[in-house]
């Protein structure tokens, strides 16, 4: 996928010493499971967003996008209230099977709402979808398309594969963030984070600024930016979180407008800056450590990490100050040793989560995109959790 040399070394040690690594008290209790229905089964689902029991799932596998507008976790979930991306709910074709248009997706990923509107990353299509209205109807078009011209082109930078980037082009936009204002986007295939200081209502808009690079044409990469930002996340006290997946961290501004002319001020999952190496090259995983994180999640001042490659959400309370800070706590795994291909997960991964995706927060919940079990994940937060 990508031209990227890693450093593939793995530390010399024997299994870890369990006895030695207490298990924490959880922060939060799984309640339910939801695969789909029978008429809409999820398969890799890699977007999910939460807010005001409205629910957005990103059936990405199956190029749709599912929204019910109330859940209630502790009940049966029904049928989707609205498909987007097909012309019937049952349908799963890449553009619908035929051309590129502003009713289709292909491989959606991030979703964000406010409950009155709607944002989509459309990232095989390269392209972010706006709804300045919330859809009413299966395969509602969108209102604006974002890293394109107009909503029959979906070429990578707008002329294709080898072409550069530009202040109005995306490439593999996987993330995306909107605090209902300002809007963020993942443009992971250009390497870089795009802002806007408000949702555009136009097509083919520009970007005010970006992260991770000196100008909007940039393109190559060092190893003080984030390599390959999957997601991106400001806290509403202005933290910013972006998941640079392929070095294995994730990088925090105090602020997320110093993102715009400096590094991150922490590192999560490495040393420092120079470091790359999947769970720090070694053979299991520790409380510092990441492989393959996609996404993160700010809760108040806490922050989630989805540590994909290792099946488990990790949990930063308070958030980190310093570089390879070790989480505070938990979810998905016993201890912080056990990781995805270790024997306590290779007999099946039912009962517990396997390679999440995404994260979303609030009304007392946490729900993951459990994108290797084709299911989302429905965590109640405890009263006081352990941090």
């Amino acid at each position: 996928m990508d031209d990227l040399a890693l450093h593939i070394t793995l530390k010399k040690s024997g299994p870890p010493d369990r006895s030695q690594t207490p298990t924490p008290a959880p922060p939060a209790v799984l309640v339910a499971t939801f695969a789909g229905t029978d008429q809409t089964v999820l398969l890799a689902p890699r977007g999910v967003w939460w807010t005001h029991r409205t629910l957005l799932v990103s059936d990405t596998g199956q190029n749709r996008v599912f929204i019910w507008r109330e859940v209630d976790p502790l009940r049966p979930i029904g049928e989707p209230d609205i498909v987007l991306g097909q012309a019937d709910p049952g349908d799963t074709g890449r553009n619908r099977g035929g051309d590129v248009s502003a009713a289709t997706l292909q491989y959606p990923s991030g979703v964000w709402s406010d409950g009155q509107r709607l944002i989509i990353a459309d990232a095989w299509n390269h392209r972010v979808l706006v709804w300045h209205q919330f859809p009413t109807r299966h395969g509602q078009p969108a209102d604006v398309v974002i890293g394109q011209e107009n909503f029959t082109a979906n070429e990578p930078n707008g002329l294709g594969i080898g072409a550069a980037p530009s202040d109005r082009s995306l490439y593999w936009p996987y993330g995306i963030h909107c605090d209902g204002t300002r809007l963020w986007i993942a443009d992971t295939g250009n390497r870089r984070v795009l802002y806007y200081d408000h949702i555009p209502d136009t097509h083919h808009a520009p970007a005010t600024a970006v992260i991770g690079k000196p100008d909007f044409i940039s393109r190559d990469y060092e190893h003080t930016d984030a390599v390959w930002p999957y997601s991106v996340r400001v806290s509403p006290a202005g933290r910013m979180a972006i998941a640079d997946t392929q070095y294995f961290r994730v990088l925090v501004w105090h602020d997320w407008t110093t993102a715009l002319t400096q590094p991150a001020d922490v590192i999560l999952g490495q040393a420092d800056f120079e470091q790359n190496g999947a769970n720090q090259y070694g053979l299991y995983p520790q409380a510092h450590t990441l492989n393959w994180c996609y996404d993160t999640c700010w809760l108040d001042d806490t922050l989630l990490v989805a540590d994909t490659g290792n099946s488990r959400v990790l949990w930063f309370s308070p958030y980190p100050s310093q570089h390879n800070t070790p989480a505070s706590n938990l979810i998905g795994k016993p201890d912080f040793v056990t990781g995805s291909e270790n024997a306590a997960t290779t007999l099946g991964t039912q009962e517990m989560m396997y390679w999440p995706f995404a994260i979303s927060a609030g009304d007392g919940y946490i729900v993951l995109a459990d994108t290797g079990n084709h299911r989302i994940l429905f965590y109640q937060l405890l009263p006081h959790p352990e941090s």
